[in-house]
């Protein structure tokens, strides 16, 4: 078996005429009769021809392929979040590149510059955690391919966007233990230079204003989404003279590690500490005890964002927008990690 891939030539030199005129028949153009497309077509089945779509989308300047660039692929959220992309794009007849970053910002730039060469016709992405630069998202909009920013958008640089309340979300999720009777509540950030978060702990101290409470400043942290950072901060915090009761986080990842650090110290969970997480991965809802978290709906997310490139940017005829920002209200879970049981 031959290792050489079959091209256009290969079809055009086994029927004795140019490659242009096997490129339109191969794309039903009227100016080959019916006969010459259907003999065309049989000998490029016979001889297992594959088109070059990346030859193609340069040849044409454009593509019906789209890019997506997440964190990770293997979290509910983004998982979710690609699901919603992918039916839009299936209904609009577009294929999807699906590139992770694994929160890193050298790594989210290469998979920026590959979907460049691959010539697709917008890049959705949320951004890495290692993120601070708008440089290579403003090098995509030089190569006049679309830019969606879904759910980690940065504030440095104008253009299409998607996120949630996050706001309002931490306020309400805030609130909700205030409401349990929680007294002291800490507050595990992400990165403070990604909007999201920045925003997550607006909502946090908003609540605290709004409930006449002293902001605590020193329950305050912030650093990476993982499971390990959330036990180490919280091992740190529950071992201070007066810790707090509650924990208010970014990502359920994080809770995750608290719970683990209330295991290990022997700390009642939600009796003596609450946890509250965000995102509403999978594994919220089968731990013990079950994790109350915010359901971002990154589904819909997701189909907003594919939505925004076929329906405003493709569809827009007249002067073109620089700035258009869709907001998904979320929705506040309560589970058994912020029940507490009263006597």
């Amino acid at each position: 078996m031959s290792e050489k891939r079959v091209t256009i030539y290969d079809l055009a030199k086994e029927l004795g005429v140019s490659a242009s005129y096997i490129s339109k028949a191969l794309n039903s153009h009227p100016s080959v009769n019916a006969k010459m497309i259907e003999s065309v077509r049989k000998k490029a089945f016979e001889l297992n021809y594959q088109s070059n779509s990346q030859a193609a989308n340069l040849r044409l300047g454009s593509s019906k392929t789209i890019g997506v660039i997440v964190p990770h692929i293997d979290q509910r959220f983004f998982s979710d979040a690609i699901a919603g992309i992918e039916e839009i794009c299936f209904k609009n007849n577009h294929s999807l590149i699906i590139c992770q970053s694994h929160e890193s910002y050298s790594q989210e730039c290469k998979a920026i510059n590959t979907l460049i060469h691959q010539n697709v016709a917008c890049i959705l992405i949320s951004i890495s955690e290692e993120t601070r630069s708008p440089t290579y998202l403003e090098n995509i909009q030089k190569h006049h391919i679309a830019l969606v920013q879904f759910d980690r958008c940065t504030e440095q640089l104008d253009g299409f966007k998607v996120s949630n309340d996050n706001e309002e979300a931490a306020y309400n999720a805030t609130k909700k233990l205030f409401e349990n009777d929680y007294k002291s509540v800490a507050f595990i950030g992400g990165p403070d230079h990604i909007a999201i978060f920045k925003h997550r702990k607006e909502g946090f101290i908003r609540a605290h204003k709004e409930f006449g409470l002293t902001i605590p400043y020193n329950f305050i942290v912030e650093g990476s989404l993982t499971a390990e950072v959330g036990f180490k901060m919280a091992s740190d915090l529950l071992s201070v003279k007066d810790p707090p009761d509650a924990f208010l986080t970014v990502s359920d990842n994080q809770a995750l590690g608290i719970l683990k650090v209330a295991a290990l110290k022997g700390i009642k969970v939600p009796e003596q500490l609450g946890i509250f997480g965000f995102a509403n991965e999978a594994f919220a809802n089968i731990i013990t005890p079950t994790l109350s978290s915010v359901n971002q709906k990154s589904k819909e997310l997701g189909q907003h964002a594919a939505k925004i490139y076929f329906d405003v940017i493709l569809r827009n005829k007249g002067p073109q927008l620089t700035n258009y920002e869709e907001i998904i209200k979320s929705e506040v879970i309560i589970r058994e990690s912020t029940k507490k049981r009263k006597d």
